[in-house]
């Protein structure tokens, strides 16, 4: 099994920046494909970002529209942790941030092909 563990999240002033962290425990974690997804208040829950480990492209990306050239998810495998930087950011951007992991190393927007979860972070952004 695989243990998810966010932080980094917090309030900031639009147009300002946070690094959101999720640090993973677990056998094999460089063979999963990690992402993050967020849910607003009253609304659904989104994708937002998600990146493989595996092969000689490295780590490829996806991000959802809404968040393209501001955000960017890295990795450290050494420490067993995924980062989301968000730039520019937005009072839309405010919800609870999920680090999600899947089972494979292929990059999916569907909630369902993660089935890890950490317990998420607050990021909100005030005007």
């Amino acid at each position: 099994q695989v243990q998810l563990v966010e932080s980094g999240g917090g309030l900031v002033q639009a147009g300002g920046s946070l690094r959101l962290s999720c640090a993973a425990s677990g056998r094999t974690f460089g063979n999963y494909a990690m992402g993050w997804f967020r849910q607003a208040p009253g609304k659904e829950r989104e994708f937002v970002t998600a990146i493989s480990w595996r092969g000689w492209r490295g780590g490829s990306t996806e991000y959802a529209d809404s968040v393209k050239a501001r955000f960017t998810i890295s990795r450290d495998n050494a420490k067993n942790t995924v980062y989301l930087q968000m730039n520019s950011l937005k009072p839309e951007d405010t919800a609870i941030y999920y680090c999600v992991a899947s089972m494979g190393w292929s990059i999916s927007r569907l909630e369902g092909e993660y089935p890890y979860w950490g317990q998420g972070t607050q990021v909100t952004v005030s005007s």
